[in-house]
């Protein structure tokens, strides 16, 4: 018979732990990690990302000591779907951007509002693209440059899809220029490894964009301007497999709207998911 620990409490950078959510699969990584923050051991918790609504997973979330607030990067239900059961199990209020995921009367988290919980001091950054309320937490104390948690908006392995089209190009690009402002903090990701450097990471990440737009590009001028989604993907991303199709569709779509756009789309923001 296989021992099974159960979560696992996983050191990330000086003041984060994570435990890793029992959600694997294509669009998920290894699956959600679910933060544990605080400023000293003795210091109460502050969870971000609580993760899909699994009881074991919740109920190691809710053991780690006084939970003072739970936090949420974005809608996708990897990350929300058990914040209401976690605020149950703490009767921490739970905050995020969108009004649907805050609970126990937690406010709507707002750009560069600056937080005072578990010993911290938590930064909010809208960074919209990956989806519309994406957001991403800047803890400035956490070791030599500081730490981000950035959510599905910058992965730990990969690129990250853009859900189009509530997640637009234009504002991607533009979170992409917030991040590398903040320079060599560590990258704390929803999915995959912790990355050394946010600012090296976001200058991966838009290459990485103007790459494909290039490819999008060549696509349009072979198959004419008014080419789909489904006929641009199927140049673009041939060597895609059937589980994530539908993200390389959307990434397209995304793609698409910025070109015929002139460029500007959602350019105006604040100043998931692997391979797109």
């Amino acid at each position: 018979m296989t021992f099974n620990p159960g979560p696992v409490l996983q050191r990330s950078s000086a003041l984060t732990h994570f435990f890793l959510a029992p959600n694997p699969g294509p669009m998920s990584l290894d699956g959600t990690h679910s933060y544990v923050l605080r400023g000293s051991p003795d210091a109460s918790a502050v969870v971000v990302d609580p993760g899909p609504e699994d009881e074991a997973h919740l109920a190691a979330l809710a053991g780690v000591g006084r939970v003072e607030l739970i936090l949420v990067t974005h809608r996708h239900a990897d990350h929300t779907a058990g914040s209401a059961r976690l605020h149950q199990l703490t009767g921490a209020p739970g905050r995020a951007a969108d009004p649907a995921h805050c609970h126990g009367g937690g406010a709507p988290l707002a750009h560069g509002e600056a937080i005072r919980a578990a010993g911290l001091d938590i930064t909010v950054l809208a960074t919209p693209g990956h989806t519309s309320d994406s957001v991403c937490f800047h803890l400035p104390a956490d070791g030599q440059y500081g730490s981000v948690l950035t959510g599905d908006t910058i992965l730990g392995r990969g690129t990250t899809v853009l859900d189009y089209p509530d997640g637009t190009l234009g504002h991607y690009l533009a979170s992409l220029d917030l991040l590398e402002a903040l320079g060599p903090a560590a990258v704390l990701p929803a999915h995959g490894p912790v990355l050394p450097s946010l600012e090296s990471a976001a200058r991966d990440y838009r290459a990485h964009r103007q790459e494909r737009l290039a490819q999008i590009r060549g696509a349009l001028d072979r198959l004419g301007r008014d080419a789909s989604v489904g006929d641009v993907a199927d140049a673009v991303y041939a060597d895609v497999g059937p589980s994530v199709r539908r993200a390389a569709e959307l990434s397209v779509a995304a793609q698409l709207s910025y070109l015929r756009g002139g460029g500007s789309e959602g350019q105006a923001a604040p100043s998931g998911t692997v391979g797109y």
